[in-house]
């Protein structure tokens, strides 16, 4: 065997180009001659803590303790680098493997490698035995050890020598980094996530003081409706395996649902301590749900320093970052019509760059929010900055104040990102001499103001809108509305609170189909990634993808129809920004 497996290494070193084979000669006399402490998986002079700091680091940015990116090839002979081709891009960030493009990857955690791999259902040792005979199935390979791994990840082949895919890089690594990122992989999904265990996943939802009693009602009861759904299923499953009738892996890896309500009082300062307190007496596997009376962002500083997946929470304001991991956010909330209208806008062909863009800015965190959006889309589109005037706090826009704006400055574009008190003072943009080209507006700031927009103003106002047209609801709210209102007699509002939690509950009936019994958190929030494209209620598409955030990426820009019962028009396609 081992005369076989230094053949098809010789033929694999042959095809690479003279540059990689010199490299990987020079790191495997490394190998070779590398002190007896640096084979036992660590770096001496380290904790445990730092080694698997490290060893995360070569796993999920192809960066080696050195600070020198790893290198690799790939398909036998093309030269690759480890952070464009780093581990978690395929066996993701639980380590448990990913499905794409018809390509399996499988898991590459030590609990998986260090067992043997059997074709069919992967069962545990004791779950095994439990198993009828006919259900099991013989052995694909046998358990890796620390060096048939080692020699997997340098040469690409298992431990009974048999090629792994091509696509899988052969990394360049000695011995040191190969036994640090061994160690890591030995600890990666080793075990359950805090709040599960054989019988019950925790969870728990979020609400925050100054949050209305309807709103409160209309987030929880579609949440409660479903865990008890849920349970009543689950007992059947767990009925099932109790006398060892298994069907499928699902009645092995059925849990019942708890859902605790955790309340946070007083101001936002003070969340993060009750947080911490809920947290200390039940830890929890995720968040799901939950809705806030301003920011979230205690919360998610909370879910990211304790790694607590938070799904879909019902707030305005996410946070907006392209690192943090843990909460997953329906969209960019009021930020993302910002976006929308810079993207919009930036693509009106008249518009040259000498013509003034005017924003007027409406004091409060969803005016900043549009700003916030609307200005670093437009300075990525390598735009000039707008001449912007932000309103003294609860301070509306008078007719005679914009009119002589309009006259000052002439602007070709009005962003008004204010509510719609603002409604009697645009009669004035209806003047030939300053009438703008266009006005843009939002319509989670106008709320059912929108609909108010003057007859002579709505060939030139534009407004971001977030959601599917009203007329384009109906088929896609039909059965949330037999669930909310059949269950809960919940309303169905303009607050699409209700019906965003209903998704919440389509979403895990999705992912616990695939989840089997790997109840990590990382890879619960993998499973999501791994998701096709959704058609919930509220958004015309939910998209996820590994390391996505917020699963709405799109926004219309509509216009009103003229007449007292006008329609929102559409004046964009659902744009995936």
């Amino acid at each position: 065997m081992k005369g076989e497996r230094e053949s098809k290494s010789r033929d694999h070193m042959n095809s690479m180009t003279r540059a990689c084979m010199l490299a990987l000669t020079l790191l495997l006399c490394c190998a070779v001659t590398a002190p007896a402490e640096e084979k036992q998986g660590t770096d001496a002079g380290l904790s445990q803590r730092e080694n698997l700091l490290m060893g995360e680091r070569i796993y999920r940015e192809g960066i080696l303790p050195s600070g020198e990116p790893l290198q690799a090839v790939v398909k036998g002979d093309i030269p690759v680098v480890g952070t464009a081709f780093s581990c978690v891009s395929c066996h993701l960030r639980s380590g448990l493997g990913s499905l794409e493009g018809g390509v399996i990857t499988p898991p590459t955690t030590g609990k998986k490698l260090y067992q043997p791999l059997y074709v069919g259902t992967e069962l545990t040792r004791s779950a095994r035995k439990k198993v009828p005979t006919y259900f099991q199935s013989i052995a694909h390979r046998p358990a890796y050890t620390d060096e048939t791994l080692a020699v997997a990840l340098r040469m690409g082949v298992d431990p009974e020598g048999q090629e792994l895919n091509s696509v899988m890089p052969r990394y360049f690594l000695d011995d040191r980094d190969a036994g640090i990122l061994i160690s890591y992989l030995k600890s990666l999904s080793a075990e359950p996530s805090p709040g599960v265990t054989e019988t019950i996943l925790h969870f728990a939802t979020i609400v925050t003081e100054g949050v209305s009693a309807e709103d409160r009602e209309a987030m929880l009861a579609p949440l409660q409706t479903y865990v008890s759904a849920r349970n009543y299923q689950s007992k059947t499953y767990q009925t099932r395996a109790k006398y060892g009738v298994f069907a499928e892996e699902m009645d092995l890896s059925y849990r019942m649902l708890s859902l605790s309500v955790w309340e946070l009082k007083g101001p936002a300062a003070t969340w993060r301590g009750q947080l911490e307190e809920y947290y200390r007496k039940e830890p929890v596997f995720a968040l799901l749900g939950g809705i806030a009376a301003g920011e979230w962002k205690p919360i998610h500083e909370f879910s990211e320093e304790h790694r607590i997946p938070c799904i879909f929470p019902i707030t305005d304001f996410p946070v907006i970052s392209e690192t943090d991991w843990y909460t997953l956010y329906f969209s960019k909330g009021i930020y993302q019509e910002g976006e929308a209208a810079a993207h919009h806008l930036g693509r009106m062909a008249e518009l040259s760059e000498e013509k003034t863009v005017l924003q007027i800015v409406q004091n409060s965190k969803a005016g900043q929010a549009l700003q916030a959006g609307f200005e670093a889309t437009w300075r990525d589109l390598g735009r000039r900055q707008p001449l912007t005037i932000t309103l003294p706090e609860g301070e509306t826009i008078a007719k005679d104040f914009l009119q002589s704006l309009m006259e000052m400055n002439k602007p070709a574009v009005i962003l008004l990102w204010t509510d719609a008190s603002v409604m009697p003072a645009l009669e004035k943009l209806t003047a030939p001499a300053t009438r703008p080209q266009r006005v843009y507006m939002s319509s989670s700031l106008l709320k059912q103001g929108l609909w108010t927009v003057p007859d002579k103003a709505r060939d030139v106002v534009y407004i971001a809108y977030p959601y599917r047209l009203p007329q384009e609801e109906a088929i896609y709210t039909k059965y949330a509305s037999g669930l909310l209102r059949g269950k809960n007699n919940m309303p169905i509002n303009d607050r699409r609170i209700s019906t965003r939690m209903y998704s919440v509950s389509r979403l895990m009936t999705e992912t616990f189909l695939h989840i089997q019994r790997n109840y990590y958190r990382d890879y619960f929030l993998d499973v999501i990634s791994m998701l096709r494209d959704q058609q919930y209620p509220d958004y015309v598409r939910l998209s996820f993808g590994p390391g996505q955030r917020y699963a709405s990426k799109g926004c219309y820009i509509v216009q009103l129809s003229q007449g007292p019962k006008p329609e929102l028009v559409r004046r964009s396609d659902w744009v995936i920004y």
